[in-house]
């Protein structure tokens, strides 16, 4: 069925009905496509463009075809062209030709943008709500492995040492602006376009505002051009999706190596990892490697819907019919991957005592040389290069640096002396940083603190988008 057609008089061919049809993916709308009806019809009713008694006929035809979608009962057809098509027709099978009544006032190019904003507001409250179960789940982990020291790493070097719990509470903190970036595109795309029509609003009196107010909207969009033609909303959508995916693929990548044989640092629990059909002894971080892969697909939908935005002319063009595929990947996508990711998280085991062990290694503790020396009165450039010398000395005598001794030290530079032998264990070394963003055991539970605190309080936005959306939906 086709919305379109009295000024033609031949029906598409089949190829270009082929090209043309939708609702094979855009049949994901139909539940805010029918919340949005409801508001639409109750402007109608409202403005009086259509009887009372018809509008409470459409309002319960569309309740009804709600149930009738949840259930499987009604779904579209070969003819239909697209959800909105699909939809009308199930009205007309229900009142007949007064099921077309709905059409008044409304355009297809204000009705899909109403549909996707309210599925897009749907699904970034729930990728928050899973982002935030994925970020509480590292950071349990990092309370947990707070006395852990582990080498920390620059260029993939060893560099200084940290608490473990410090290193996995970083994600958190990554996660949680994600987290920080859906509510504040919330705040942006919560503008109802409903009442736009094709692209220059409409004669009828329909009321937008009471409209939005009903959906949940925070208000009206400014230009009726621009809401029909705007695909901003998803493209910034997209953007935070795909920065998510950067998050978690470094998340999976350091779980990758963590769980080697050469790192020996983590083990996954049996319930998130696989094996290998011909090597029976492997265990695959499977969910880590797909936490990276996935990325490349986000970040791919992403740069494919920015390609087909580029240099659109004026209002609503079919080209926008391409920026549901890339969404509905990249949202599904991600939502398959977050709750193995969890769980991956939440039951893997840390072995603290082979992190110590390469704590130190790498000269690491070098820095506490150049530290020690600036307490001293030396400028730290001076105590940079006889840190430097002191590593030299090491690698020619193939020693570790607490292994000095004080004729070497002096050697180095006249104020160093054996006294410095005192900071240069990995405890010390971590214990010392105390800033509030530093790596010290009592640092790190601040941080974790805090950023519960924060997760906390994006929660409650989350439940409130979340109830707001389920409410209208539902059969």
């Amino acid at each position: 069925m086709t919305l379109w057609g009295g000024r033609f008089t031949q029906s598409p061919s089949d190829s270009l009905f082929a090209l043309s049809r939708s609702v094979q993916f855009d049949w994901r709308l139909a539940p805010y496509d029918i919340a949005g009806s409801i508001a639409h019809v109750g402007a109608l009713k409202r403005g009086e463009i259509i009887p009372p008694k018809t509008a409470d006929a459409l309002i319960n035809a569309l309740r009804e075809l709600q149930v009738e979608i949840s259930d499987g009962r009604f779904a579209p057809v070969e003819s239909d062209e697209d959800v909105h098509s699909a939809l009308e027709r199930g009205l007309k099978s229900k009142l007949g030709d007064e099921g077309g009544a709905i059409r008044a006032g409304r355009s297809r190019n204000d009705q899909v943008v109403t549909a996707f904003k309210l599925y897009l507001i749907d699904a970034m409250s729930t990728i928050a709500s899973e982002i935030s179960k994925v970020a509480t789940a590292l950071l349990d982990q990092a309370e947990k492995c707070v006395e852990h020291i582990a080498p920390g790493f620059t260029h993939l070097q060893h560099a200084q040492p940290i608490s473990f719990g410090h290193e996995l509470a970083k994600h958190a903190v990554s996660l949680e602006r994600d987290i920080d970036r859906i509510n504040d595109w919330m705040k942006r795309s919560n503008l109802s376009p409903l009442g736009s029509g094709a692209l220059a609003g409409s004669s009828l009196p329909l009321s937008p505002e009471v409209s939005a107010r009903e959906l949940g909207f925070s208000g009206v969009v400014r230009n009726s051009i621009d809401a029909v033609s705007d695909r901003d909303f998803v493209a910034e959508a997209l953007f935070i999706i795909a920065m998510i995916g950067v998050h978690i693929s470094r998340i999976g990548e350091e779980w990758t190596l963590w769980t080697s044989t050469e790192f020996g640092w983590a083990t996954i629990d049996d319930e998130f990892a696989t094996g290998s059909s011909i090597m029976p002894q492997k265990k695959n971080a499977d969910v880590a490697e797909l936490a990276r892969g996935k990325a490349g697909r986000a970040i791919g939908n992403l740069t494919s819907l920015l390609t087909t935005m580029k240099g659109l002319p004026f209002a609503y063009n079919r080209d926008l019919q391409e920026d549901k595929e890339a969404t509905f990947s990249s949202v599904e996508s991600l939502l398959l991957l977050l709750p193995p990711l969890e769980g991956m998280i939440a039951t893997t085991t840390f072995h603290g005592e082979v992190m110590k062990k390469s704590a130190p290694l790498g000269f690491s503790l070098a820095t506490e040389i150049a530290d020690y020396l600036v307490r001293k009165g030396v400028t730290f450039a001076h105590a940079h290069e006889a840190a430097g010398h002191c590593v030299k000395i090491c690698e020619k005598a193939n020693k570790e640096l607490g292994e000095l001794t004080d004729s070497e030290l002096r050697g180095a530079h006249p104020d160093l002396d054996g006294g410095v032998k005192e900071f240069l264990t990995v405890d010390g070394a971590v214990a010392s940083r105390t800033a509030p963003l530093g790596t010290a055991p009592s640092s790190v539970r601040q941080q974790i603190t805090l950023l519960r605190e924060d997760l906390s309080k994006h929660g409650n936005w989350i439940s409130r988008e979340r109830t707001r959306i389920s409410g209208m939906i539902a059969p």
